[in-house]
């Protein structure tokens, strides 16, 4: 398993911030800790090149993003305030994402990025606390290599996949599926080639249920078979979330990435996982909810 981390991603952050951007640094520790990853598994990505991100994102937005040309409005509906420090960080983001696809698809596993599933980034603008969208990126760039000819993206975060549905519309090779709290941010969903709402308060019971038949409806009854799996594994369904909204158990979470993680290692379709959100009071437990995601990968492909 190979595993895409860069410190800068807990570096120059704003105050505000630092509690979810700590995860990053505590989850690469914990898994050290509990043997689950290995010192060796780890690697640190360099910043993705222009020409790659351009694949996915208007030059004139790259340019004003890369030069500190943001509007105050356009600060406040990234959730960041500029700096130069931000955007090196989402090229790094952005390259792991990548860098994992090559990985998986290379050794026909799994590859996992510490951050990354950037799912609000827009083409031309950043939204949520995404600048750049990693797994548009990456699909596109998979592609126009032929190092895929169809993509899958699977998007459990409970905030709809919205800047990935923009860009990835009118691409006919990649699926995008999000399953998303109904009433919760954004407040206007794009259209998904397959879109999941459920309603505040959804047990876990009721989450695998529909995850389950859902992803049956891609695999058996449409036949989509991809080369490759881009899944998007947030913690925010968690009942502890404060951003959530839905009532799933820690132990229903981890079932969610173990049913997925299973049904393409069983299918041989290799799989990029980034974390995504989490949200809950204490750490701990966004790093508890993660840790299992990385145990569930493991067991799968072992």
């Amino acid at each position: 398993m190979d595993i895409a981390y860069a410190p800068c991603y807990v570096l120059d952050v704003p105050e505000g911030h630092r509690f979810p951007m700590r995860k990053y640094a505590l989850l690469r520790e914990q898994l050290l800790h509990e043997g689950v990853a290995l010192d060796e598994h780890f690697f640190e990505p360099k910043a993705m090149s222009q020409r790659t991100l351009l694949l996915a994102h208007e030059e004139d937005y790259w340019r004003r993003t890369q030069n500190g040309e943001w509007t105050r409005q356009e600060e406040r509906r990234s959730g960041f305030p500029w700096s130069r420090a931000m955007v090196q960080r989402e090229r790094v983001i952005m390259q792991g994402t990548l860098e994992c696809a090559q990985r998986a698809l290379k050794s026909g596993s799994v590859a996992m990025n510490i951050a990354g599933g950037t799912h609000h980034a827009f083409s031309d603008r950043a939204e949520g606390f995404c600048i750049l969208n990693d797994f548009a990126i990456t699909s596109l760039h998979l592609l126009k290599k032929g190092l895929a000819k169809k993509v899958l993206i699977v998007d459990c975060d409970v905030h709809q996949g919205n800047g990935t549905a923009s860009i990835l519309a009118s691409e006919p090779d990649v699926f995008t599926f999000s399953m998303h709290g109904a009433s919760n941010y954004p407040l206007h969903k794009e259209e998904s080639n397959l879109d999941v709402a459920l309603q505040d308060g959804t047990d876990g019971a009721s989450y695998l249920d529909s995850l389950e038949r859902h992803l049956s409806r891609i695999l058996d009854e449409a036949l989509w078979l991809p080369d490759l799996v881009l899944y998007q594994c947030g913690v925010d369904i968690l009942g502890s979330d404060k951003l959530g909204r839905l009532d799933v158990s820690m132990q229903d979470c981890q079932r969610r990435d173990e049913m997925i993680f299973e049904r393409f290692a069983l299918a041989g379709i290799p799989v990029v996982c980034a974390m995504g959100g989490g949200y809950s009071e204490d750490v701990k437990v966004v790093v508890q909810a993660h840790m299992n995601t990385f145990r569930a990968a493991v067991d799968a492909w072992t």
